[in-house]
């Protein structure tokens, strides 16, 4: 063979490859190891490096699983939107065949190999993840119900419940709070996206808000979910993985999401800072609010893992 022929052949392989990797939805990915990382870390008790990695790359893989499904059964309504048009489906680089087979795999295995290396529970709430998200939310609950994402966000919050079950095998009340926190934080980050994009929605006739009550209402709605994302990072400074520098920085956090929310519904008098901010600046925030959460949970950890007055305050502040 000559070279030039090996090296063609080399770059179909890539490409196939990267077409394989795209099916995987790296940016859920990410979120979704990322969430139940800091679980993992912070979690009561200690855990085997080796097994939280494993662990941590079983669930970035059963992420990848459920994106790759995901892509499978919706490829009709890809091919139509702007937004995901080029993925590898719609775009012929992959068959839905492939990616089926591939996300089962993917599936399986990811399941499988957390049960081995962590514990039963963790593995089980993996499976259900999963389920909800291809099952529940992208074969019901897409195509027929406005409320299909604020129903459906519940399996991308899932993750970290999941690292927790990881270092505690248990559900406690710590990993609710960050479910409920995430579960909360997907209609106003992903509802600022579909006004974004709303030519998209109204060609692939997918019921989301924005098509089906329009601007106004989901705009009333990004504010109603705002409000009530106060709940769960408030209580969340009174546990255990909480403290005085989480309560400091999360009053500071939403109420910039608060500020944002309320300038999209044209309560922006008086907010110089804000005057003029639209879709566009809530969905970016509220990319860099979830990311600043997860990162303070993780500071308050360290804090109270290397300076002992602090979490004597720490103590303090739950008691109070």
């Amino acid at each position: 063979m000559s070279r030039s022929a090996v090296e063609n052949e080399i770059e179909l392989i890539e490409a196939s490859t990267q077409d394989y990797i795209a099916l995987l939805k790296f940016r859920v990915m990410r979120l979704a190891v990322f969430t139940a990382g800091v679980a993992i870390l912070i979690a009561p008790g200690s855990i085997n490096p080796v097994v939280a990695i494993g662990s941590l790359i079983c669930i970035g893989i059963g992420a990848g699983a459920a994106g790759a499904l995901n892509m499978w059964w919706d490829a009709d309504i890809d091919s139509i939107m702007i937004r995901t048009a080029t993925r590898p489906i719609p775009a012929g680089k992959i068959t839905g065949d492939q990616a089926l087979s591939f996300g089962l795999f993917l599936t399986f295995f990811s399941v499988i190999f957390l049960g081995l290396f962590a514990n039963h529970l963790s593995a089980l709430l993996l499976a259900c993840t999963i389920a909800f998200y291809i099952l529940i939310y992208t074969m019901f609950l897409k195509r027929r119900t406005p409320h299909n994402i604020v129903i459906g966000g519940a399996s991308g919050a899932l993750p970290p419940v999941i690292g927790w079950a990881v270092t505690t095998n248990s559900i406690g009340l710590e990993s609710i709070l960050m479910f409920l926190l995430i579960f909360l934080w997907t209609p106003p980050h992903f509802w600022s996206l579909c006004l974004m994009t709303k030519s998209d929605y109204s060609r692939s006739r997918i019921p989301m808000l924005t098509e089906t009550h329009g601007e106004g209402k989901t705009k009333r709605q990004i504010l109603v979910y705002t409000v009530l994302l106060l709940i769960p990072s408030f209580i969340i400074s009174f546990t255990s993985i909480g403290g005085l520098f989480y309560l400091i920085s999360m009053v500071a956090l939403n109420a910039i999401f608060l500020s944002l929310a309320l300038g999209l519904n044209g309560f922006d008098q008086g907010i110089a800072l804000l005057r003029g901010k639209g879709e566009r600046q809530l969905f970016l925030y509220s990319i860099f609010y979830l990311f600043a959460h997860f990162v303070l949970l993780m500071g308050e950890f360290l804090l109270k893992f290397f300076l002992p007055f602090y979490s004597d305050l720490a103590r303090i502040l739950v008691w109070f």
